[in-house]
Parts: C-alpha cells; structure tokens; sequence
C-alpha cells in the first residue's frame, strides 16, 4: 500500500494560479467569519441598543444559526447545479446586506432579519470553498484545504475579537457595523474580477437532470450510513460549548459573572481562537498519521471539557480564579478541531456523489446543539435571575446526550471501516487510497 493518495487521473493541476484562485475563496469565507461573530463580542451593546432581554438576545444568534443549518444541503445542491462563483456571489450579496442592515436597524425585529440574511449568505460560504478547492486541486490535497479553510474562519474570529470589540467602543455600533460591511463589497469585486470554478480543460462532464425523489434519496441513503450519523454526534458534543462561548455567552458571563474588564475578557476570547488555530494542525497531522486516534481525540476532548466548565461553574467563590479561566479557555480551543474530526468518520462512509450531503448532515450537528444551547442559556439566566451557574449546566445536558449516541455507533462504524479496508486491497484502486486503508472521496 503507497504511503499516499494515489492520483486521479484528469485531477486539477494545482499550482500558483489555483492558490490564488482558491485564495480569493477563502477570502470571501474570512469575512463571512467576521459577520458571523461579530455579536459575539457586541452583546451587551445589542441588549442595550434593542432594549431586549437575554432570551432575546440569544434569538438572534439562533435564528442566524438556523438558518445556516438549514440552508446546508441546499446550497450543495445549488453548487452542483450553478457553480461555485454564482453561488459565492449570491452568498457575499445576503451577508454583506444583513451586516450593513444591522448596523443601521433601530427595532429588534429589524435587526432580527437582518442577522437572518446574514446566517443565509454565510451557509453559502464553506461548501463552496471546499467546492473549489475540489476543482482546483488534486484530490491528495482535499484533507489539507478543509483544514486551511477553517483556519482562516478562526482568523476571522481573531478579527472580531481583537479589532472589531475595539471598534465598537471608539467609533460607535453604526460606523463599526458600516465599515465592516464595506469588506463584503471588496471581495464581491475581486471575487467577479478573478474567480473561475476550475482551471481550463477541466470542465466537470454535464451530469444527469435530477430525477424526481433525488433529494430524498440522497439524504436517506447518507443518513443510513453508521459513519455519516456518528460524524454528526461527534460535531453536535464537540463544537457547540466554544461556540456558544465565542458567539454570544462568553463576553457577557466574563463580564457579569466573573467581574472581568473588556480588555481581559477580550483576552479570553482571542485566546480561545488561537488554541484552535494551534490545535488543528496538530489533531490533523495526528490523524493523518493515526487514523485510529480519532474517538480517542473526540473522547479526550469531550472529557477535557466537561471537567474544566464544571469546575468554573462550581468554582465556591464568588469569581473563578484566573488561572481555572485561562484553562477553560484553552480547553474550548480544542473543540472546534475535535468537530472537524466528525468529517473524517462521513467522509469514508460516502461515495464522492454523496459527499456534499453527507458534509451537509454533519455539519448541521454543531449548529443544532449551539442553538439549542443559546436559547436555554438565554431562557435560564431569565428564569433565574441572572444566574450564570444554572443557565451554563445546561451544556452537560446535550453533552450527555452527544456522547451516548457516540459510544452507540462506533462498533458499528469500526466494523463497516473494517469492511471498506478488506475491499479496497481486493479491488482495483480507482479513488485515493491512503496509507491506513482508508479510502476518502
């Protein structure tokens, strides 16, 4: 067995000009990020600018969410069918346009709208930088463009922490908003100006009209797969406790219920974005090393996180010290790494014709957990008075529930993965086979 993916033949030559090409992506997904969580660090100013309660504010990042999860498997299938470019234009039009409306909305209904149009341009984003990566590059080189795309997500994140949590107290909601809103505009143009959907001579080959029930068909077929539903799990227990910290809870839990400034606070934030920059080149040359270490990496982290937000949560004093602060801050660093691994468990189970679906039902995992963790944070802290001890114990709840489905299905995904690998060394190779018998689309 080679020590690599073989090569396809016809593969997209790669090259300086698919780095750049596929760079002008990448800067399109890098500004969705920063729309994306810009509230994260606005929070507070939101609650007072749209006179709302804390169950209202949540309802703007779930909403957003939602409608991100949902667009999923439609926007596959709208890249399949118009193309990368269209369809990343469309996507810079609704958030860009959601992000100004924002900036100028005074009623929380308005706004509310406005952060909606933003989760459905950001749904667009990520498929279809990995569309094009897929057109552009090698498939050998597939693994290393996802994980260069969600870095560059979490250098957008590092933006909103770090610039625009500045912004926002010098020049004021409107202007910061505004401004930001001004970037969408720049990457529309360069975006028509230079981005193609695939090099010359490498037109995909005109597929089959869909027929009718395809879509059903799709997703139930992915859906049966056992690693395609452990994927999920592991997306759903892993992503959602960062992610709620970095999108809308933690800015606001620092401040009130740890008596930070915004500046330490802040701190905390920009810490979290770069311990997952950090850590996802190291889960990833480790898995691609150790196929097997992906449920330990999963299982490990879960644990890891548990731990650290059950000691903060129940921390006896008053404030949690700093040190347990800074620990649970880089703990949540690995989360997002660990949700990616959920990709590596669906993609395998998949032919390439359904990878776009089966990355779609994955993906909406953590986003499916994150808002349902948002709105019960939200309607807690209501409940109770403000009481950050008992909205936050609700992540135990859905981790509980993440890591018993997880545990559920892996032998049966060992099993199939077993399967696969016996085949492969029988068969005659035609996709990239890799060195741990593992055989991805």
């Amino acid at each position: 067995m080679s020590s690599g993916p073989i090569s396809l033949p016809g593969d997209p030559p790669g090259g300086r000009r698919a780095v750049a090409v596929w760079g002008i992506g990448v800067a399109v997904y890098f500004v969705a990020i920063i729309f994306r969580t810009s509230l994260g660090v606005a929070g507070l100013d939101a609650a007072e600018r749209f006179h709302i309660s804390a169950s209202a504010l949540s309802t703007f990042s779930i909403l957003q969410l939602l409608v991100y999860a949902g667009m999923q498997i439609p926007v596959g299938l709208m890249v399949d069918r118009l193309g990368t470019r269209k369809v990343l234009a469309l996507g810079i039009v609704l958030f860009t346009a959601g992000q100004l409306g924002f900036a100028l909305a005074h009623s929380y209904p308005a706004a509310l709208a406005c952060r909606a149009l933003l989760g459905c341009g950001d749904a667009m984003t990520f498929i279809s930088v990995l569309r094009l990566g897929a057109r552009w590059f090698p498939a050998r080189n597939g693994p290393m463009i996802a994980q260069v795309a969600a870095l560059f997500g979490m250098a957008g994140n590092l933006v909103s922490t770090l610039l625009l949590a500045r912004l926002l107290h010098t020049a004021g909601w409107t202007a910061t908003f505004a401004g930001s809103a001004a970037v969408g505009v720049v990457v529309l143009v360069l975006m028509l100006a230079f981005l193609k959907d695939h090099p010359e001579g490498h037109e995909p080959a005109p597929g089959p009209r869909p027929a009718k029930g395809y879509v059903r068909r799709q997703i139930l077929r992915a859906w049966r797969e056992p690693g395609t539903r452990l994927g999920l799990w592991v997306h759903f227990s892993a992503q959602f406790p960062a992610m709620v910290f970095l999108l809308l809870w933690g800015m606001p839990f620092l401040i009130e219920a740890q008596g930070l400034d915004r500046g330490t606070a802040g701190s905390l934030l920009t810490l979290i974005v770069l311990v997952n920059m950090a850590v996802g080149l190291v889960y990833g040359q480790i898995i691609g090393r150790h196929h097997a270490a992906r449920l330990p990496l999963v299982l490990g982290t879960l644990a890891a996180t548990a731990l650290l937000w059950a000691a903060v949560v129940g921390w006896p004093g008053e404030h949690a010290p700093m040190w347990l602060l800074i620990t649970l801050c880089a703990v949540l660093g690995a989360c997002g790494p660990a949700s990616m691994i959920g990709f590596d468990f669906a993609r395998p189970a998949n032919p390439p014709e359904r990878q776009g679906t089966a990355s779609g039902i994955v993906n909406m995992g953590g986003f499916v957990a994150c808002m349902t963790t948002l709105l019960a944070v939200g309607i807690l802290l209501d409940a109770t008075g403000g009481s950050y001890r008992v909205a936050f114990a609700s992540v135990f709840v859905l981790q509980a529930l993440g890591l018993s489905q997880i545990l559920r299905l892996r032998g049966r995904v060992r099993r199939r993965e077993r399967e696969r690998i016996v085949a492969s060394r029988v068969t005659t190779v035609h996709v990239p086979v890799w060195a741990d018998g593992d055989v991805r689309g």
